[in-house]
């Protein structure tokens, strides 16, 4: 049995520094936001000749259009601006077509006001909420002890605060766009982090519960539990691991930061079971036994 209580310490370092990384990105740099939230308008044009980029990046500046985010995928050009109607789009639409001599397909054409993105930010911030809520009272109910299912929760915001800050940071430095995706690999993140919590605080309640450990200290019973179901975490965890490595790798440019924030959430939340969690846990217990 490996005394991993020994390296609290270690654990609280590294944490300290991921989260601390992060908070600095997001204060410093924040994040940059897709339309989802902003407010905005995509299009997709299929050209017969593509011009340059910077060549259109000066047209919708001469036509007072506000280009946000472009990208070129063979014939295939994607751009994101400010809001446009249907007939600014036409209007745009024609007079690039005009401009460089060549042919346009529209493949895509969409808008979302402000007021749609402010909607969205908030249902986000109620879902996380939800979330976090649905699953302090599931484990409160089911182990029957309020101090496992806060110790998971707080595992579940130290995992929040990694996978946030650590996606600010792709923001800034690779340009990955918060939006839709992103969230949806928040959500699942949350629900992956009490994964792994649930068996190891299964094994501590069972220990206890039964008392055939009876006048053992619970940093061991920690321990044990931790050593006992470690390789059965890293098996499940390496299964997704992998997967996503291959998306990130092979996957398009559509889903690669979404990939990238799985695989972030993945690795945090196998890491905050055993070395978040579990220690949060062991301080509540042996501060109610003191008490």
């Amino acid at each position: 049995m490996i005394h991993f209580h020994k390296y609290i310490w270690l654990y609280v370092l590294i944490s300290a520094l991921v989260i601390g990384s992060g908070l600095f990105s997001i204060v410093k740099w924040g994040f940059r936001y897709s339309i989802d939230f902003t407010g905005g308008t995509t299009l997709a044009y299929s050209f017969t000749k593509v011009p340059q980029k910077t060549e259109l990046d000066a047209l919708l500046k001469k036509n007072k259009v506000t280009l946000e985010k472009i990208s070129v995928s063979g014939k295939v050009v994607e751009m994101q601006t400010n809001p446009l109607d249907d007939k600014q789009e036409e209007a745009l639409r024609k007079t690039i077509e005009t401009t460089f001599k060549t042919q346009i397909k529209s493949l895509r054409f969409e808008t979302v006001g402000p007021t749609l993105g402010k909607e969205t930010a908030q249902k986000t911030m109620v879902a996380a909420l939800l979330a976090i809520c649905g699953i302090l009272l599931y484990m409160s109910f089911a182990f029957k002890d309020v101090k496992f299912a806060l110790s998971a929760v707080l595992a579940m915001v130290h995992d929040f605060f990694v996978l946030v800050g650590s996606y600010s940071l792709l923001s800034h430095f690779f340009g990955a766009p918060f939006d839709l995706m992103f969230v949806t690999a928040m959500l699942t993140t949350m629900s992956f982090s009490v994964h792994d919590t649930i068996v190891i605080f299964d094994k501590i309640r069972e220990y206890v519960r039964t008392g055939a450990h009876k006048g053992i200290p619970v940093e061991d019973l920690s321990d044990k539990a931790v050593s006992e179901t470690m390789v059965r975490s890293l098996n499940n965890s390496l299964t997704i691991v992998f997967m996503l490595v291959a998306l990130l790798l092979l996957g398009g440019a559509t889903i690669r930061f979404f990939a990238a924030a799985l695989l972030i959430g993945t690795i945090t939340g196998s890491y905050s079971s055993p070395f978040v969690a579990t220690p949060i846990l062991m301080w509540l217990m042996n501060r109610n036994k003191t008490k």
